[in-house]
Order: C-alpha cells, then structure tokens, then sequence
C-alpha cells in the first residue's frame, strides 16, 4: 500500500486542508502484507472522522492500512475539523466540500473510480452522521454507506447532551439557531424522502455499542430506517465510545462492503 498525507487548497472553503490517503499497490515480496490492486482506477471508501479528531485518527487508532491491502480498495480520509459534514451557519461550508469538491480533487490527483459502484462511504460518531447523510443525499454517488456509533437523530441530540448552554451555542454556529427537522440535514426525515424516490437507494450499514451514549440515537435510526424499504445491515453488542471498538467494527464494514469480485 501507498501511503500519502496531501495538502491542498480547497476553494469551497478557502483554505489549506488535508486528506490522508491509502492507495493499493501490488506486492509480492513485502514481509507480512499481501497487497492487491485491482486495476487502473481503484474502488474507493470516503473514511470520516469524529467530533474531537482529524484525517490522521483512523490510521493511528486502527489498522485500516492493514485491513485494505488485500481488498484493493483506496481510502480517502479528509479532515472537516468540527463542522458535522455541514454547510455551517457561522462557518465553512462543509457540505459542499465533502459531497462535491473533495471527490473530484481526489479522482484528479489519483486513479479513483468515480462509478457508483465502486464508491462507499464510512465514518464514526460525527463522521457515523456524515456518511449516512452522504448515503442519502447523494445515492448516485454512493453505492454503500456504514456509521460506527454515528450521532443519527441530529434533530434533537445537541440539544440533550452536556451541557444545554455550551451545546446549544455550538449546534447554533453548525445548523443556525431553527430546529433541523424536516430538513436534509435531518437523516430521518432524509430517509423518507430516499423511500418515496424512485432513484437508486444506497446499501446502509449501521452499529453502535449498548454502552454507547449514542445507543438510543442509533435505536431510533434503526427503527425509522426500519420502516422503509432501504436495506439495512444493523449489529448491536457490548461496546462504548471508543476505539477498541471501532478497530473491531471497521473489519466487518470492510467485509460488508459490496466490492466487486
């Protein structure tokens, strides 16, 4: 595998940002690793980080390089600071780089695949919120999208967690002060309106550890997901906020994702 930590300009925010970016290579004579690489433009999952981290925390938390090497696929990890993966009220404008700008400056500066098929999207905790709504909001893009205790009921959860006064300031500068419900940046209702369309509907993969304190927010996604015609591959057991989960659980994503043979 490639390793690469890219900085570039991202005119969306402007502003120098980074990706930190694993691409296969084929080996034969590498000690412990065997690396595959699929062809000229190589599949690829858009991994997202949490709230408190950046687009270096999946390769020092897990062993994702590890875990890729004999899938073939690329993995691009882009860096959006605390924006929760949204065109912020008082701040950058994060929808539109993660959704638009950041997959094309990434197919232009590697040999990623742009077809849908070959094109995922994970994330834990905050991240967990963008790919799902990533999933949703553009299922042309995304074949498949996987959470990992992803905060999914936005609608209320900033407003029920810590402290009200300094959640309640921060939810402001990210959605703007009015109740997201109803809204694209609401990923139940965005599940209805994925339902009622008649365009492509993405694979959904969600988990979340009974310890967790985003259980109850992943129930609720669940049960609304549920009681739609998307599919969705749910697991529950054991686990909190923490790594040593998500190290366990980005393998299962890795082996649910529907790469082609």
């Amino acid at each position: 595998m490639a390793l690469i930590e890219c900085k570039f300009y991202s005119e969306v925010l402007g502003l120098n940002t980074s990706m930190t970016v694993i691409l296969p290579q084929q080996t034969t004579t590498q000690i412990g690793m065997s690396n595959v690489a699929r062809g000229t433009l190589h599949p690829v999952l858009y991994l997202l980080h949490g709230l408190s981290d950046d687009d270096s925390i999946w390769l020092r938390r897990t062993s994702i390089e590890r875990y890729v090497a004999e899938l073939g696929i690329a993995v691009v990890m882009p860096q959006v600071h605390r924006s929760f993966y949204t065109d912020m009220a008082a701040g950058g404008q994060y929808w539109t780089f993660i959704s638009e700008e950041l997959p094309a400056l990434a197919r232009s500066f590697f040999p990623l695949s742009a077809k849908r098929e070959d094109t995922f999207v994970a994330g834990l905790s905050m991240g967990g919120y963008g790919a799902v709504k990533l999933g949703l909001r553009k299922p042309e893009t995304f074949a498949a999208a996987a959470s990992l205790s992803g905060a999914l009921d936005m609608a209320h959860h900033f407003m029920n967690w810590g402290d009200p006064a300094s959640r309640s300031k921060e939810y402001d500068l990210i959605f703007g002060p009015g109740d997201i419900s109803g809204t694209p940046d609401d990923l139940l209702w965005l599940l209805q309106e994925v339902d009622r369309s008649k365009g492509p509907k993405p694979a959904l993969y969600q988990c979340c550890g009974t310890e967790d304190f985003l259980y109850a927010d992943n129930l609720t996604f669940r049960d609304a997901c549920r009681k739609t015609s998307l599919s969705l591959t749910y697991e529950e057991g054991p686990g909190a906020h923490e790594w040593g989960y998500w190290d366990t659980k980005i393998q299962a994503i890795l082996a649910w994702l529907p790469l082609k043979k």
